[in-house]
């Protein structure tokens, strides 16, 4: 990291103002300091997380529109790098890959020899993530490390990534963060945190570092300190973020209700729309079913097991001896719901859902959890069969 101009200590927690040329300087710190720096871009449509090295490349002055099963770019009235909700994209797909090669073994005269997989080549810089996939990532931290077996090669790239939250100045139709307590401000796990100020003839971005690291790296940049007035103002952004939320999810009591009826009738109306795509489950920032594939090559001296990312709505995902477990797309869609709802709490005690609204927005025929998650508590005793009474996979 560069030489702080002064303790860490003394900026850590501190609010700062960094003008808008200046975010070139924070892009260009990260990368000296060897982070490759992967950033929002406006792309094919959508906002899309990809290599950054200029501000020029950041989706200056384009909003999305989102609603279920829609999804769409706009221009705003201003210059806003950060003025749009979440994309189709979420920071999974750098800490836990879409496809990645766990091991490969080559033929020796004595046998097989295992070569592990080499560590990543360079650590990772975020910029841009929101207060919902801050969540998202301390989720699956503790899934992939927060047990005895720890995931080596999630742990590797999470142990080196540096990220740079922003708070929410923008709330998409399909966001219910602020009732799932995850957002729209980051609270935690963030080296750097910013909120977008602008208006009239001002840009800035009022910074807070959230680790030494973070207050290490602020010290070199070209700040001023923070009024009373740019602190309010930040305030404000979130907070009107807060009140225009596209949707809510009462999660009062919803663990045990969704638990304890396996058999209302919700499941099979919502069933009768889901098309088993597992779209939801390709854009949730928190979804980490895989599956793995072995590879030999037709000479018989090497081979590899590669994992996938995979889904718990394919037919193949829970299929045993004899056929799926679960056979149908009711049991499917209520297994996703009620782990990720109920069940996540059981094993990692919190929900497995972030509010993001992704799963509703990229649902092909705009299914929405928080509005099957309504029906059910609206009427919880039609026909809802209760836990130990005996009921199938249908």
């Amino acid at each position: 990291m560069p030489e702080p101009r002064t303790q860490p200590s003394v900026l850590l927690g501190a609010r700062v103002l960094l003008p808008r040329p200046a975010l070139q300087d924070l892009i260009d710190a990260l990368a000296a300091c060897g982070f490759e720096v992967i950033g929002p871009r406006a792309r094919d449509g959508a906002i899309v997380y990809d290599r950054l090295r200029r501000i020029e490349e950041l989706p200056a002055g384009w909003t999305d529109r989102q609603d279920g099963g829609t999804y769409g770019l706009e221009r705003r009235s201003d210059a806003a790098l950060f003025g749009y909700a979440v994309g189709p994209h979420s920071w999974k797909q750098f800490l836990h890959p879409p496809q990645e090669r766990l091991w490969r073994a080559r033929r020796r005269e004595d046998g097989f020899a295992i070569e592990p997989e080499p560590a990543p080549p360079s650590r990772l810089a975020f910029i841009g993530v929101r207060a919902c996939e801050l969540h998202a990532i301390a989720i699956q931290d503790r899934v992939f490390m927060g047990g005895a077996h720890k995931d080596t090669g999630y742990e590797a790239r999470r142990r080196g990534a540096f990220v740079v939250a922003v708070n929410c100045g923008t709330a998409g139709g399909t966001c219910f963060c602020a009732s799932m307590e995850t957002g729209p401000r980051a609270e935690a796990g963030f080296d750097l945190a910013l909120t977008e100020l602008i208006g009239g003839t001002r840009h800035d971005f009022l910074m807070e570092a959230g680790s030494e690291a973070g207050a290490a790296l602020l010290a070199g940049l070209p700040t001023r300190p923070a009024g009373a007035a740019d602190i309010a103002a930040a305030e404000a952004v979130v907070a009107r973020t807060a009140a225009s939320m596209g949707r809510t999810m009462d999660t009062v009591g919803l663990k045990s209700l969704l638990q304890d009826h396996p058999e209302h009738p919700r499941w099979d109306e919502v069933a009768s729309r889901c098309l088993a795509c597992a779209n939801c489950t390709m854009v949730c920032p928190t979804c980490f079913c895989t599956t793995v594939t072995d590879h030999t090559d037709l000479a018989g001296q090497e081979a590899e097991r590669v994992r996938h990312w995979d889904s718990c709505f394919t037919a193949d995902f829970s299929y045993i001896h004899g056929g799926s477990v679960r056979s149908s797309t009711k049991s499917r869609y209520r297994q996703w719901m009620t782990h990720k709802l109920a069940h996540w709490i059981d094993q990692f005690g919190t929900s497995g859902c972030v509010g993001c609204g992704r799963c509703i927005t990229w649902c092909p025929v705009g299914i929405d959890i928080t509005a099957e998650a309504a029906a059910i508590r609206a009427d919880p005793a039609a026909h809802g069969t209760k836990r130990g009474t005996s009921h199938g996979n249908p």
